[in-house]
């Protein structure tokens, strides 16, 4: 969140060298664009194991944890390849594979994305690249090579590029004579899949072992959620009260078997029924400094706002550890503060305090933070009431030691504590993303993740197609990557900016606000994106801030409020 009305964009760096990253890529190696190639014959075997991502990235290894498994988009199957470029890492996902000496290979994928990269290395002749500009739908790239005299195995890779957003890959194939021992076959699919004891926050599961099967891996509702070597394994993580499918496959060198029958089983309610946040919420950040905006007391904040974010904890000298003082501008004295928060919560309204923001400098990166951030939020929720706390961390964030860090929070605080987390729109592109995989890790005491859809240029959806900032497609595109990558319903929010001035880029009128949540809910006002599936139990909508919808008639909180009060 901004503590200025505008900042510089993360696409500044792209539209500054878009033109010279399109060259670079041309003189990237290989075949130039891509090409069509001839059908396969009978005779020829796909040597790559797991070639369509159906058993997550089994027999893949993804750079930097870039990779992941979607279930969306798809060329064939249940699942395919994203992943996401990021820094000096252009995601690469590689398998290496037995190959026989002079013989010749055929090596495609199927893609959607800009600037992705398929080759082969270590072929004993010339290695082989062939990539696309951009992929708006899948496209086939191919390409084919010679193995040397003296050459066993070669290496297939996936990429991406610099700076660009995530890629897709579905039905790898590398095409020839097999290499080496073929081994035994593919075990059969697991028998016996039951579901056993349940928590608020996990589910155990059980099946009969299969003959040959070295390990095991578990789907969560279609997504891969973890592997295993035996024939059971516990399920965590996962939202109180809510069903779940789960599936099995057994796996060996020769690869991975049809998925078991499906089971499906539901979390318990879960202890002290959570935090008293309602099913359908406004959350709104309160700016504890003056830059432009009204000016207010908490009591100020309108009754349309069922979270209020105090903003921001500042970090000390301590590792981790966070403070918070209000700020003398406001001349606003403590003890009405107190006060004020202690009548929004009698009405109804949970206040937490957010860390970080635009300039925010917390870091949680080892045990020792982690004991002191929880430890120093703890402190502050006894001083002023808070109800919780906000992640609003722009400049990074360990999901080890973050998890860590709210988990112990959780043990002091108890089953009532608000968690929200506020993340800049990348960082929610990919499951292997920090942000995304802190929520993911306490999604049993995540209250809600209120994704800033604002100040990023157009970003990919999750059908792998770009959308332009300040849509209801840019809204509805990119929440589904959270509502299918793991997240309930609940625990996703959009926020946007509640006026033109409260951010650089990204604003929109409320309307569209409220048509993306009919959209997302209902199936209904949608643009060119459409769901495959309503989703009612959307928690609902974020603005930053208080301060500047005040500042704007609070036209946003007056159009946005009462629509999300009246969502399924």
């Amino acid at each position: 969140m901004e503590r200025v009305p505008h900042r510089f964009s993360r696409n500044h760096w792209f539209r500054r060298f878009g033109s010279t990253l399109a060259a670079l890529a041309c003189t990237a190696g290989g075949t130039g664009s891509a090409t069509v190639a001839t059908a396969a014959t009978t005779a020829d075997v796909n040597l790559l194991k797991n070639p369509g991502f159906e058993s997550g990235l089994a027999g893949w290894t993804c750079s930097g944890d870039s990779g992941t498994t979607v279930a969306s988009p798809v060329r064939s199957g249940t699942a395919a390849l994203k992943a996401t470029p990021a820094g000096a890492d252009n995601a690469t996902c590689s398998q290496t594979v037995a190959v026989r000496p002079g013989s010749s290979y055929t090596l495609s994928a199927w893609v959607q994305g800009a600037y992705v990269h398929l080759g082969a290395s270590g072929t004993g002749t010339t290695d082989v690249s062939t990539w696309t500009p951009g992929a708006g739908d899948w496209q086939r790239l191919t390409t084919a090579f010679t193995t040397g005299t003296n050459t066993t195995s070669v290496t297939v890779r996936l990429h991406g590029w610099y700076g660009q957003p995530a890629y897709v890959a579905d039905d790898v194939a590398l095409t020839g004579p097999g290499g080496g021992d073929p081994g035994e076959p593919v075990p059969a699919a697991p028998g016996g899949l039951t579901a056993g004891a349940v928590t608020a926050s996990s589910v155990a599961l059980s099946w009969n072992p299969v003959p040959g099967a070295t390990g095991y891996t578990v789907y969560r509702d279609g997504t891969a959620d973890r592997s295993v070597t035996g024939a059971s394994a516990t399920v965590t993580g996962l939202a109180p009260a809510t069903s779940y499918r789960f599936e099995v496959t057994a796996t060996n060198a020769a690869g991975a078997s049809p998925r078991s029958a499906a089971v499906t089983a539901t979390t318990a309610a879960g202890s002290g029924g959570g935090p008293d946040v309602p099913r359908h919420a406004v959350t709104g950040y309160w700016q504890n400094f003056d830059n432009g905006a009204t000016v207010q007391k908490i009591a100020d904040v309108p009754r349309q706002y069922d979270i209020i974010a105090v903003a921001f904890a500042e970090a000390t000298a301590v590792p981790g550890a966070v403070t918070f003082a209000l700020d003398p501008a406001l001349k606003y004295g403590e003890a009405q503060f107190k006060a004020d928060i202690a009548a929004k919560q009698a009405a109804g309204t949970s206040v937490v305090l957010s860390v970080g923001g635009e300039r925010g400098t917390v870091r949680v990166n080892d045990a020792a933070s982690a004991a002191n951030f929880a430890d120093s939020i703890h402190a502050l929720m006894q001083k002023y009431g808070f109800n919780g706390v906000d992640i609003d961390l722009e400049n990074g964030i360990d999901p080890t030691y973050m998890t860590q860090a709210l988990r112990a929070l959780s043990a002091k605080a108890g089953s009532k504590l608000v968690i929200t987390m506020a993340p800049q729109t990348i960082d929610m592109q990919s499951t292997s993303a920090g942000y995304f995989r802190t929520a993911l890790n306490i999604k049993d005491i995540l209250t809600v993740v209120n994704t800033q859809f604002y100040n990023s240029g157009s970003m990919n959806g999750c059908d792998g197609k770009v959308y332009a900032q300040g849509s209801v497609d840019f809204l509805t595109a990119l929440a589904c990557i959270q509502l299918e990558g793991g997240l309930a319903p609940s625990q996703v929010g959009l926020g946007l900016p509640a006026s033109p001035r409260g951010a650089g880029s990204g604003h929109v009128a409320p309307s569209v606000v409220n048509a993306a949540l009919d959209c997302l809910t209902r199936g209904t006002g949608c643009g060119t994106f459409r769901p495959a599936k309503a989703y009612p139990g959307l928690r609902g909508a974020m603005t930053w801030s208080t301060n500047w919808d005040a500042a704007n008639g609070n036209a946003w909180s007056n159009t946005v409020g009462p629509h999300v009060h009246g969502l399924p």
